[in-house]
């Protein structure tokens, strides 16, 4: 089966039901995560984490730490989906190559447990969450709390940026539907 039959198909499924999207702010030393489901028209947060490596770990081991991680969410939550903020390019071009290399991780996770990867820029997410692109942190974080049932303390940004990448992403699922079904009148 071709990838776009089913991708057709997984999609075709998921509108008549619920969805799960597992959504990830990536990072080399904290990753943040967040596992959402869309179900009936309304957004739920079903988890939400961030994992951090310990600092004295060597980078190979933080990402073989973020890798095992990420490996026991896909099996434990399922998702459907999986959305990934794009890379941020930072003045820091080491710390920007290592972020890079956590992504990758996340790829390949996403593809061992064949789930579709889509990917979201910073500005498009705060574009989905807040209305504005260049929103603040406070912003953001206070516009979660309006939309969703947090339900416990988050400690960490890269969280409330995981969760904010899978709004956006279930936001935006219903042009990406719409999408599929013209191409499929074609």
């Amino acid at each position: 089966m071709s990838l776009k039959r089913m991708m057709k198909s997984k999609m075709s499924t998921q509108t008549q039901n619920k969805v799960r999207v597992l959504s990830i702010d990536p990072g080399y030393g904290r990753m943040g995560v967040a596992v959402l489901q869309k179900e009936g028209g309304k957004e739920i947060l079903l988890y939400s984490t961030c994992l951090e490596a310990s600092p004295s770990l060597d980078h190979s081991k933080r990402l073989t730490y973020m890798g095992e991680n990420l490996r026991k969410l896909f099996s434990e939550w399922k998702p459907d989906e999986c959305a990934l903020e794009t890379l941020f390019f930072s003045k820091n071009s080491k710390t920007a190559m290592q972020v890079a290399e956590s992504r990758g991780v996340v790829l390949y996770e996403a593809g061992r447990h064949k789930i579709p990867v889509y990917e979201y820029a910073p500005n498009a997410v705060k574009i989905a969450v807040t209305g504005y692109g260049r929103s603040g942190k406070k912003g953001v974080m206070s516009m979660i709390e309006k939309i969703l049932t947090v339900g416990k303390k988050i400690e960490q940004d890269d969280e409330y940026d995981a969760i904010a990448v899978g709004l956006a992403h279930l936001s935006s699922r219903k042009s990406q539907i719409q999408t599929l079904i013209n191409i499929r009148r074609r």
